[in-house]
């Protein structure tokens, strides 16, 4: 698994790395059941401290996107509760539109950029399948 964290963003660092790890999910670079590194080994692999590592782990497990196995270690298992998915997105996207809103940016360039980063993933996922 590749990820790159920016150490002068002002975003944290686990929730970089939580981001990354659900966008592989979502573009399917990632899936359900695939073994995720230990905290050990990815915080080594990225130079951070294994804290940043667990907490972005236990995160991802309580929003349900990974579970924590004694023997397998974190392990890919979405939630598969769509309406609680879609009541999140709502309440996520609720406050990025607003932001949005306030910055003057017009309906029409959110559905575009909506548009963009899926069409963008979908076009990544064909391109790895050929």
């Amino acid at each position: 698994m590749f990820v790159s964290i920016d150490f002068n963003s002002d975003e944290a660092i686990y929730m970089q790395l939580m981001n990354q790890i659900i966008i592989g999910i979502a573009t399917d670079q990632i899936q359900e059941g695939d073994n995720l590194p230990s905290v050990r080994e990815l915080a080594e692999d990225i130079g951070i401290n294994m804290h940043t590592v667990n907490k972005a782990y236990s995160i991802l497990r309580q929003e349900g996107y990974l579970k924590l196995d004694r023997r397998r270690g974190a392990v890919i298992a979405i939630d598969v509760d769509k309406y609680n998915a879609m009541e999140e997105l709502l309440n996520e996207l609720k406050v990025s539109i607003a932001k949005a809103m306030c910055r003057n940016i017009s309906r029409e360039e959110i559905h575009q950029a909506v548009d963009q980063i899926y069409n963008g993933w979908k076009e990544a996922d064909q391109d790895a399948v050929q």
